[in-house]
């Protein structure tokens, strides 16, 4: 089965790259841009070789998982771009939540999923890792922003011995294939990129967010570099930031760290 935009997407102009295998479609999109592409345009295949995930971790997608990158230029800061990983973090949620009713109404009805969006950019099923986002941008020829932000997700295997226990659709039980979900993405894609409307409408996607957030209220900790802030996750502020409140009250501001909750972080897991 081929690669199809979603007809919302359609309608909003997106173009579409499919690939059978590549290295890294993130890599791919920047690539393009740099020779002049200026998008909007997705580049999607079911098996990446070659792919990163946030700190240079290796994101491999084996044959039918989904490797998927929109690049976009924009007249925004890098800063209002970063803002951009949480109405991906959102359409991705709702992408994951329209595929699991369609194959629960095709199937046996499945178990209760609760899907959450984890800060800074992972989609959460239950306590398990499901999707990571990794957002990347480059100042391009004319001045402008070149955005590409890449969504993998496990359709049909998770790796093993990551930090956050992850897992697949197809462990879930959710049997749709990756060709469906990127569809859908596609289409929510654009939605949730209207809605945040080159920044202007974070205030929005922020509200949003928090309402899927996974542990919002809870215990966290948040290591950064070779220290380690203990608290309460208390929202995110109007960067993008986490706010830590501490035992003395204060929010704190994260930009970047590795956050556990619950009780990971009361044992302080790394």
């Amino acid at each position: 089965m081929a690669f199809t935009l979603g007809a919302r997407a359609v309608s909003a102009g997106y173009r579409l790259a499919a690939f059978n295998q590549i290295g890294s479609t993130n890599a791919e999109a920047m690539s393009r841009a740099r020779h002049g592409e200026r998008g909007p345009i997705w580049l999607v295949t079911s098996e990446q070789t070659a792919g990163r995930g946030r700190r240079q971790r290796p994101w491999i997608a084996p044959p039918g998982n989904l490797a998927s990158s929109i690049l976009e230029v924009m007249d925004i800061s890098p800063a209002v771009a970063a803002t951009l990983g949480f109405a991906a973090g959102l359409a991705l949620e709702s992408a994951l939540g329209k595929v699991s009713t369609e194959a629960a109404l095709r199937s046996a009805p499945l178990a209760d999923l609760n899907f959450s969006l984890k800060w800074p950019n992972d989609v959460m099923a239950g306590t398990q890792k499901l999707a990571g986002i990794l957002l990347e941008a480059e100042a391009v020829a004319d001045h402008r922003l070149a955005v590409v932000v890449g969504i993998g997700t496990n359709v049909v295997a998770a790796p093993e011995g990551t930090p956050t226990p992850a897992t697949s659709l197809a462990a879930l039980g959710v049997n749709i294939g990756a060709h469906e979900l990127f569809s859908e993405l596609s289409d929510a894609w654009a939605e949730f990129r209207g809605i945040w409307d080159d920044g202007r409408g974070f205030g929005e996607i922020r509200r949003m967010w928090l309402e899927r957030a996974a542990g919002l209220g809870e215990p966290v900790a948040v290591h950064t570099g070779g220290s380690t802030l203990d608290g309460t996750f208390d929202g995110i502020d109007e960067t993008g930031c986490m706010l830590v409140r501490t035992s003395g009250s204060n929010r704190v501001p994260i930009s970047a760290g590795e956050v556990y909750f619950g009780s990971a972080a009361s044992t302080g897991a790394a």
